[in-house]
């Protein structure tokens, strides 16, 4: 398990095997996404959108831009009452 130590500016230094591990270098930004209260997700965000394209198949049904941002609505909506 990796550890880290926050400094004075709120900064961590991420140690190299973590480094290493999320493939991450000097400009990568790292996204933190909370599962429940005292515990995190980190993401690296190192890749280019593109890197998606061919990865899904498109879906049997069209879904509206309306109907994605109702999804979405639910979804904030649930992850606010945590």
């Amino acid at each position: 398990m990796s550890k880290a130590t926050v400094g004075s500016k709120g900064q961590i230094t991420n140690p190299v095997d973590l480094r290493r591990a999320l493939n991450i270098d000097v400009g990568d930004r790292l996204h933190f996404a909370q599962m429940e209260a005292g515990e995190y997700l980190v993401v690296a965000i190192n890749r280019s959108v593109t890197e998606l394209k061919g990865m899904f198949s498109k879906p049997a049904t069209p879904v509206s831009i309306e109907d994605m941002n109702q999804a979405i609505a639910r979804r904030d909506h649930r992850s606010c009452s945590r």
